[in-house]
């Protein structure tokens, strides 16, 4: 029988008692695509999008606005709105499912573009619920010592992927950033994460055809007609998982945080469709006067970005407060979804 070396105790960090955003901000691509654009290449109209979606307008990326750059760009608006330097940042996430590389991860190259080269950075891949999986990760980084401000980056260029052909989703997504700063608290501002995923629908939202069909097609088609994968869904069923899966999620996130829905300042929702919105609030019993996220109308469907995209816009113009408590969940390809009370910077 072999005895170990050494019976010592390994010394444990010591990390914040709790943990809170210090800070969120955003970017959005200058390019502004309408209803009537979109319906160029498809058979529909801008009352049918409306009816089914809510979307009006979205925000589409050009070639320089890159899910790096326009990463970079959100990072630095969020820092400044944290109250801290930028050299503070000691660790970095990034939710995305758009970083055209399998590998390397998009989070190093952001970070050393942001000048923090040599900090942990890496990339999460859980759809529209990333940014939420990012923030609770970040919240137990804090709390462990593994770090002691995190920033954290939902950013997506979905254009890249959306067959403008299809019908049932040409008119859905869209590009953009959004980002948080997660750092140390006196008193508790992120909540308990619900969260989870259902593999057993893993194809209900999906890439249609994955890297190694890609090249096995590219190798027999000329160059001018090599398309990159684009992301299928299967509408109906997407709707019906969200509309009565998710408001239980966030009904237990709530009474984990042990507070109702009246206590709420703000609900943000990830900005998948209007109707959806409409049903979870229904469900969750929200109080009328409570703020709701809707920038799926002018924005479209950012996937990670759409979150922290909102609640910036909300906290810049006034429509939440300030240091009020927000609901937030994300749910989307996976099917992958997390909820959880945060208090607002």
């Amino acid at each position: 029988m072999v005895s170990p070396k050494n019976t010592g105790t390994l010394v444990a960090p010591e990390g914040a008692k709790h943990a809170r955003i210090l800070g969120v901000g955003g970017y959005r691509p200058e390019r502004v695509v309408t209803n009537e654009e979109v319906c160029e290449f498809i058979d529909s109209s801008d009352q049918w999008i409306r009816e089914r979606s809510g979307i009006i307008t979205r925000r589409i990326a050009n070639e320089q606005e890159t899910v790096t750059f326009m990463a970079e760009a959100a990072a630095r608006n969020a820092i400044e709105n944290s109250g801290i330097e930028l050299a503070q940042i000691d660790a970095l996430l990034v939710a995305t499912v758009t970083h055209p590389f399998q590998t390397p991860a998009a989070a190093p190259l952001i970070a050393t573009n942001l000048g923090l080269n040599g900090i942990p950075a890496f990339d999460i891949s859980a759809a529209c619920a990333g940014y939420c999986y990012g923030i609770s990760l970040a919240n137990d980084m804090v709390r462990s010592g593994s770090a002691r401000n995190v920033l954290v980056v939902g950013v997506e260029k979905l254009s890249d992927f959306t067959d403008k052909y299809d019908r049932g989703t040409a008119f859905i997504f869209a590009d953009g950033a959004g980002a948080a700063v997660v750092g140390p608290s006196d008193t508790p501002g992120i909540g308990p994460t619900m969260w989870g995923s259902d593999g057993e629908h893993w194809t209900t939202i999906q890439q249609r055809r994955s890297w190694l069909e890609v090249r096995s097609d590219w190798a027999e088609q000329p160059e001018d007609e090599r398309t990159w994968p684009s992301i299928g869904m299967a509408g109906q069923s997407v709707f019906r998982w969200a509309v009565w899966g998710m408001a239980p999620v966030a009904q237990k996130a709530l009474e984990a945080a042990g507070i109702t829905a009246d206590d709420l300042d703000a609900f943000i929702p990830h900005q998948a469709n209007m109707r959806i919105i409409d049903a979870m609030i229904k469900q969750l019993k929200l109080p009328a006067d409570i703020p709701v996220a809707r920038d799926i109308a002018e924005q479209g469907n950012t996937s990670a970005a759409s979150i922290p995209l909102a609640t910036e816009r909300m906290l810049r113009e006034g429509e939440a407060p300030h240091g009020g408590l927000a609901l937030q969940i994300g749910f989307g390809a996976g099917l992958a979804y997390a909820a959880q009370v945060v208090v607002l910077p």
